[in-house]
């Protein structure tokens, strides 16, 4: 197994982080500085078992999830650690943090690790929302929206651009000039077509917060606003006429607004991030889609080299849009989060 140079170092949402020391068929997992546990290592049948040894009085789920986050970062091409354990996992093995093996064995799974809420989701708002279908002003029919989130979302650390990756919802007053000067610029304008003024970009943020099928988000790079994203139902939006919509399906808009952020290592980055917080709100949510002006070759390319396949093109009454849509097991399946 390798362990980029680096990578022994892992910041957590909070004030926490993981480090890794490293010796001879053992590894010390320390949290903030303080042992957690020793994990030993042993080649048995060309596969590499972990041993958990010496973890924090109760502490050893714990552990286990943060080794398991440590290690998969590390090693992005790894689908999944083999765990033999003294004691059982109980609590591990409901949640799907580990899976019951041959021989006695645990797995632990890149797929499902990564569909685990804690610690990424920091305000989850629909995965236990009862479901009650109702109609839509306009006569559509679909599950009654949880109310929506407010604050921070969602935050991550990235590793391999050394930098956190968080969302927050918007707050008019507080993004309002920003929104307003992003919405302005030339590039941003070409897609959207939303120029104006401040008030005018008031009324359509007032316009969205106060529709129960779109949630507004500021993208962040350590903090410091890029990105603005809309994140809505797909079966309540226009785009549902032109698919099998599901309902549980998101969709989202997107605009990167400082010239700073942009790039296909910054794209991959929020881009991969956005899906995940949608697939972590709400465990029913089995696609994600977007309808980019389909001349814009650029976004497109963006989108597909994160999972995104196109659909096929179709006609709003404002442009030509081609469908695009990326699927939970896709997702997930394939997952390069780190």
């Amino acid at each position: 197994m390798s362990h980029p140079e680096g990578l022994h170092r892992l910041p957590l949402p909070g004030t926490e982080s993981l480090s890794i020391q490293v010796s001879p068929g053992r590894l010390t997992l320390l949290r903030s500085g303080q042992p957690l546990a020793q994990v030993a290592t042993v080649e048995e049948g060309g596969t590499t078992l972990f041993h958990l040894q010496e973890a924090r009085d109760g502490e050893a789920e714990a552990a286990i999830r943060a080794f398991c986050y440590w290690h998969f970062a590390a090693n992005p091409e790894q689908q999944r650690l083999a765990w033999r354990l003294e004691s059982p996992a109980v609590g591990a093995v409901q949640q799907g943090l580990l899976l019951p093996g041959a021989n006695g064995l645990l797995q632990a799974e890149r797929s499902l690790f990564w569909q685990l809420p804690a610690p990424w989701l920091r305000a989850a708002q629909g995965n236990n929302y009862p479901q009650l279908m109702v109609m839509s002003p306009d006569g559509r029919r679909h599950p009654l929206r949880a109310p929506k989130a407010s604050g921070e979302v969602y935050r991550r650390f990235d590793a391999r651009l050394g930098s956190w990756i968080s969302l927050r919802t918007l707050d008019i007053d507080l993004d309002l000039e920003r929104f307003n000067r992003w919405q302005n610029n030339p590039r941003v304008l070409e897609f959207w077509q939303e120029g104006g003024s401040l008030e005018q970009h008031r009324d359509y943020l007032q316009k969205l917060a106060d529709d129960p099928h779109t949630l507004t988000l500021i993208g962040c790079f350590d903090d410091q606003p890029f990105a603005y994203f809309e994140a809505y139902w797909a079966k309540e939006d226009r785009i549902a006429p032109f698919y099998a919509v599901d309902d549980y399906d998101r969709g989202i808009h997107m605009l990167v607004g400082e010239e700073s952020h942009r790039g296909p290592h910054k794209v991959a980055s929020w881009l991969s991030a956005l899906v995940h917080y949608l697939f972590l709100d709400d465990s029913r949510t089995r696609k994600v889609v977007a309808e980019p002006r389909a001349d814009n070759a650029r976004m497109i390319a963006h989108m597909q080299g994160q999972g995104f396949y196109r659909e096929k093109e179709f006609d709003f009454p404002h442009k030509r849009a081609a469908l695009m849509a990326v699927e939970r097991e896709w997702f997930f399946d394939r997952c390069e989060l780190c």
